[in-house]
């Protein structure tokens, strides 16, 4: 029998992109006010924003909570798309291939890899 590859592949984003996505919240929680440019933040803001984040990265790495997760993080990628551009920082190329990565473990959760045989 041979898995699907796509299926794997999907599995690899979802952990990569949610691995990577709860690092750079916990680097965003622990860093100065003042490398965040321009536009210092209350300490609160960062917190809900950075904890938001951290929250549906870790939901989301689980296979059970994967909705969820996927969920809430395309909502605080969405807000820190607005954030972004309403301060005039329209570098967000980045966010949307977030979006993008989220959407597509969304779409192919249900794909789960199936075995194929040799004369399919």
């Amino acid at each position: 029998m041979i898995l699907r590859k796509k299926g794997m592949a999907i599995v690899a984003l979802r952990l990569v992109l949610g691995a990577v996505v709860l690092i750079q919240s916990i680097i965003f929680l622990y860093r100065e006010d003042r490398s965040f440019g321009n536009h210092a933040m209350p300490k609160s803001v960062r917190l809900v924003l950075g904890l938001s984040e951290a929250a549906g990265a870790l939901l989301f790495l689980l296979p059970k909570t994967l909705v969820a997760g996927a969920w809430s993080l395309l909502v605080v990628f969405g807000v820190a798309v607005v954030f972004h551009v309403v301060h005039g920082q329209f570098e967000v190329a980045g966010l949307v291939v977030y979006i993008a990565a989220v959407l597509a473990v969304l779409e192919n959760r249900r794909q789960r890899p199936t075995a194929v045989t040799p004369n399919s």
